[in-house]
């Protein structure tokens, strides 16, 4: 690199605070920094870009990709419109996604009003219940309820079945309101942890206004806080929505043995259907959509933040939220309260860890405690499954490590540097963030397949899985590494340069330091992420790249009911030191207080 490129590279990238000494200072040394952190960004801008790319042209590409006579048509498309099947679909998952919204809300908006309106003790216990369930695999809940409420076998079907001497049981999971329903109950947390920010917000003045003109509770509850609130609860709601709108675990354990697709289980079933062919340029056409759907969504989410900010009060004091005495009532709150963290923590893992001890699932009597065992514990491939946690293992200490290095490339780049198009690149970075998983899941096996299989044989193996993961996990890497660093004031930075540190050093010596308790959290989360996932990887998963939560997958599909429970148990054991290690740095940041 000539003096005068690098001078420029060093410039472009410098903070736009620093003074004239300090610009020249650091032009006058040899820095290597900005050329990596430039060199980074880039990369993996182009691998995001690409992933996306991919899927698009693969859908207009008709005959097998590599085929030399394949011709470039709308064909793809035309075949997703005339498919019955895609209307079918379509109508399953907007029904799922809209039912998942509403169980989440149903028990997220009012704990979150509970907790920052009320005068309700023990709030932060309560914040521990209520979030506790963005730890437990959303497959370990599908199968908990899938014993619970199975038609034939759900301990309360059969139980109402030998009540009133039914044939078949009232309730059915494994249908779209019964996916729905264990969904929502995995996203009232992140419903939870969204409105309770909006409630907490919230200036009080009007609702003190509102009492003493007469109005009760519950009357300004209605009348005042709601309307204040709602911007940002439909933000909140169109982020879940989305959300459900790509998940992948539940409908596959509920809705798959039903014949019951959403979108990531109908994509699932076109690149690794039971039999014939992969029909990839159909699965492509169906993805851009996915995409593009997405993409929308995701933008009136950021118009309804937007909307929300606006309510805001600014002014000069500080103030607290207006508190409600529930009195003779918060029985009635922590009721509901419990009722919640019994339905999505305590009781499908109950039920699994029931179904590991037994040799078939039925319900609790005197003989079914009789023939408790560890016969599936001991029938398991320990050697799978110990292959399964080495690959976890692996994936689990590279992520976050490699995510968040990427991720504070990203946040200088955009938030320190004088690039010009800076802003496009923290617009990659929320791809990830926008578009479903399953979609880059589908982008990826089309990169390791079509293009670097040649000469760069990566599928099949844990490099594939670990790409995928660094693409979808940069996402929210970039989101906390930007919070931590717009929280460190640039003169510290530009001290440092002044007194003759290069960047390297003004990195390693000043930010990083100060950054660590971010990344520190932000790495348990991304592992924790990085350990349970499934969507992912479902799609790019072999006999070699196994991961833990694949091995319990297969084991399912392969109707081991039983092993696939006593394989829960075993993951979730794993996985106790990493949850308890994440709740000790959350309490230690404050995270549990409210």
């Amino acid at each position: 690199m000539s003096s005068d490129l690098r001078t420029n590279v060093v410039a472009s990238t410098r903070p736009s605070w620093s003074s004239e000494a300090a610009s020249a200072a650091r032009a006058e040394r040899r820095e290597w920094a900005p050329g990596v952190i430039l060199a980074v960004v880039g990369v993996m801008s182009v691998l995001v870009i690409v992933c996306l790319a991919l899927v698009f042209w693969i859908s207009f590409v008709h005959g097998a990709p590599d085929d030399p006579a394949k011709t470039y048509t709308l064909e793809n498309y035309r075949t997703v419109i005339a498919d019955e099947r895609t209307y079918t679909v379509l109508w399953n998952t907007f029904g799922f996604s809209f039912a998942s919204l509403s169980v989440a809300f149903a028990f997220g908006v009012p704990a979150a009003w509970l907790v920052e309106r009320t005068n309700i003790r023990g709030k932060a216990a309560i914040f521990t219940m209520m979030t506790v369930g963005l730890l437990i695999p959303t497959f370990v809940s599908a199968m908990g309820w899938l014993f619970l409420l199975h038609p034939r076998i759900g301990l309360v079907n059969v139980w109402i079945m030998d009540l009133f001497g039914l044939r078949e049981g009232p309730i059915n999971i494994l249908s779209v309101p019964g996916m729905g329903w264990v969904e929502g109950l995995a996203l009232a947390p992140l419903a939870f942890i969204m409105t309770a920010a909006v409630f907490k917000a919230m200036d009080p003045s009007l609702e003190e206004a509102a009492s003493m003109s007469g109005a009760g509770p519950s009357t300004t509850l209605r009348v005042v806080t709601l309307p204040l609130a709602w911007p940002g609860i439909l933000a909140a709601g169109i982020y879940i929505f989305t959300i459900g709108f790509a998940a992948f675990d539940v409908p596959a354990v509920l809705g798959m043995a039903n014949r019951v697709f959403t979108f990531s289980t109908y994509l699932y079933l076109l690149t690794r259907p039971e039999e014939a062919l992969p029909r990839y340029g159909f699965a492509a056409a169906l993805s851009a959509f996915i995409a593009l759907l997405a993409c929308a969504m995701s933008w009136w989410y950021a118009s309804m933040q937007k909307r929300a900010r606006a309510y805001s009060v600014v002014s000069g004091k500080a103030y607290r939220p207006r508190i409600i005495d529930l009195g003779g009532r918060v029985w009635i709150a922590w009721t509901f309260l419990c009722l919640y963290f019994l339905l999505v923590s305590v009781l499908p893992i109950i039920v699994v860890v029931w179904a590991s001890l037994l040799p078939y699932f039925q319900l609790p009597s005197a003989m079914a405690f009789s023939q408790v065992s560890l016969r599936h514990y001991d029938a398991l491939n320990w050697g799978l499954v110990l292959r399964g946690f080495s690959n976890t293992a692996i994936l689990m200490a590279l992520t976050p490590t490699l995510t968040l290095a990427i991720s504070l490339c990203f946040s200088w780049v955009v938030l320190r540097s004088r690039l010009r198009g800076r802003a496009l690149f923290d617009l990659v970075a929320f791809l990830p963030h926008a578009v479903p998983n399953i979609v880059f899941g589908v982008g990826t096996l089309l990169l390791a397949v079509y293009v670097l299989q040649t000469f760069l044989p990566i599928y099949g193996t844990i490099w594939v899985l670990l790409f995928v993961f660094l693409i979808a996990r940069v996402a929210y890497g970039t989101r906390m590494t930007n919070s931590g660093l717009i929280q460190i004031h640039p003169e510290l930075e530009e001290s440092a340069a002044l007194s003759g540190a290069t960047l390297w050093q003004t990195l390693r010596r000043i930010v990083l330091p100060l950054l660590t308790p971010t990344l520190i959290y932000a790495w348990l989360w991304i592992a924790l992420l990085t350990y349970r996932e499934l969507t992912l990887s479902v799609i790019l998963t072999t006999p070699r790249n196994m991961t833990l939560p694949l091995v319990v997958w297969t084991t399912f599909l392969g109707g081991g009911l039983a092993q696939s429970s006593a394989l829960i148990v075993v993951m979730l054991g794993f996985m106790l030191p990493l949850m308890g290690l994440y709740w000790f740095v959350a309490g230690r940041r404050g995270l549990l207080s409210v």
